[in-house]
């Protein structure tokens, strides 16, 4: 992996290190020192648009390149907006686009354009993207040895029996095209970093769930906040995913633009018949596909090239037809499978997401117990204190400035404070029978 990132990393030249050490420690001309980190030689480059890019061609060799934007665009036949997709200073979610001669593919930390010669990856020092060029590498030199092994064994069934020749190149594996294979790579790298993902945050959020339940805390709060705020974003970028190959399972046309070496095999094919047809002479010398008079071309030799040619086109088209039938159940059967991979790990962020709601929920039970324990013992501590303030009234009426026989009775004060304590609680006993029968707290 060090060997290859030292091989993609493209090398400064020293003359440029020197301008930028230059220009960082000259002062400016009203004698104000420059902005440190800004990278002065970055932004020019970046404003003529070049690029590092690494290429990886269908014999898996690897080559590091610096394109201009439209210098790419003519190269890959695409608009600036696909480009655009690609751009590592602009966030944009997850896409696959199919176009005329390329494939752009944007998944995570994946951002590259495959076409049916090569796939171009822009340059960065991301592990993902060095596994993905390495594991590109080996898939297609596997894909080649595989290829040539299978070669060797119809070669040998041909000459074992020549009459089951059918058979064997029937039940021989179908390899997938090359814009295949780098899609399904782009495909498998994007789920792993997403399921790898959701392992980690479910790893990290059931322990601290529980620990939650068990002691509810402003630190274990704020922790589950950004558990949460995390488990959305990690969700909305597996939904994206999800929909995007969802979106091209359901489109056959998005699916047939996709398959790029069929399509160069076509055009090949008409390009190659076109030249044979200009470039086939008679026996004379004259050309046949040449224009010639109509009073020395009969006219039944025109209706019958005329009827050839569109034979030909028809039997071309229907060819094309059955292919693109067939490669849009390859590509289907593909996408399928890694929509399966996508599909599992968005259940199980949805099963913590559904865990963490119920979690919450757990929680809001046991404050609202909280709050209605607290609530009843205002409600006895309210009544209790009705029942004191009758001492006070008592205290109040005897406190007066008059003079009756019963403040000379021997005895007096016990006999008021008796009765003012058995009326009192009377009262009180009375609420609270009161309390029970509306059930407003369960004694």
């Amino acid at each position: 992996m060090s060997d290859l990132k030292e091989r993609l990393v493209p090398s400064r030249p020293a003359s440029a290190l020197n301008l930028r050490g230059d220009a960082a420690s000259r002062p400016s001309a009203s004698g104000r020192q420059p902005l440190l980190g800004v990278d002065v030689l970055g932004l020019k480059k970046r404003g003529q648009g070049l690029k590092s890019w690494i290429r990886v061609d269908t014999f898996a060799n690897t080559q590091v390149i610096e394109v201009d934007k439209f210098t790419m665009m003519r190269r890959c036949d695409l608009p600036a907006r696909d480009l655009r997709l690609l751009d590592p200073l602009f966030v944009y979610p997850s896409t696959i686009l199919g176009r005329e001669k390329a494939i752009v593919v944007n998944l995570e930390q994946i951002r590259c354009i495959i076409t049916a010669d090569e796939v171009l990856l822009l340059n960065s020092l991301d592990n993902y993207v060095l596994r993905y060029v390495v594991e590109l590498q080996q898939r297609l030199k596997a894909s080649a040895v595989g290829e040539v092994w299978n070669q060797d064994s119809l070669e040998l069934s041909r000459r074992r029996s020549r009459s089951l020749d059918n058979v064997f190149q029937n039940s021989s594996p179908d390899y997938l095209p090359f814009e295949f294979r780098a899609l399904e790579i782009a495909l498998e790298a994007a789920c792993t970093f997403l399921d790898s993902q959701a392992s980690e945050l479910e790893i990290e959020a059931y322990p601290l769930l529980d620990e939650l339940t068990s002691k509810i805390s402003t630190l274990n709060l704020e922790r589950v906040r950004r558990l949460k705020s995390r488990l959305v974003a990690l969700t909305r970028r597996v939904q994206k995913v999800r929909d995007e190959i969802e979106q091209l399972m359901d489109d056959d046309g998005d699916m047939a633009e996709m398959y790029l070496t069929e399509k160069k095999k076509r055009m090949e094919g008409s390009l190659y018949g076109d030249q044979s047809v200009l470039g086939y002479k008679s026996n004379d010398g004259q050309s046949l596909s040449a224009p010639v008079s109509p009073v020395s071309s009969p006219p039944d030799s025109r209706r019958l090239e005329k009827s050839l040619s569109i034979a030909r086109s028809r039997h071309d088209s229907a060819r094309s037809s059955e292919s693109t039938t067939e490669n849009i159940e390859e590509l289907e059967m593909l996408l399928e499978a890694y929509f399966v991979v996508i599909d599992s790990t968005l259940n199980k962020l949805t099963s913590l997401k559904e865990y963490i709601d119920d979690t919450e929920d757990f929680i809001n039970i046991q404050l609202d117990n909280v709050r209605n324990q607290l609530i009843q013992f205002e409600l006895l501590l309210t009544t209790a204190t009705f029942v004191v303030a009758i001492f006070g009234v008592v205290a109040g009426i005897f406190g007066m400035n008059f003079e009756i026989d019963f403040f000379e009775v021997p005895g007096a004060f016990k006999w008021v404070l008796a009765i003012t304590g058995v009326c009192g609680l009377l009262i009180f006993l009375a609420f609270v029978w009161f309390y029970k029968r509306r059930r407003l707290m369960p004694l």
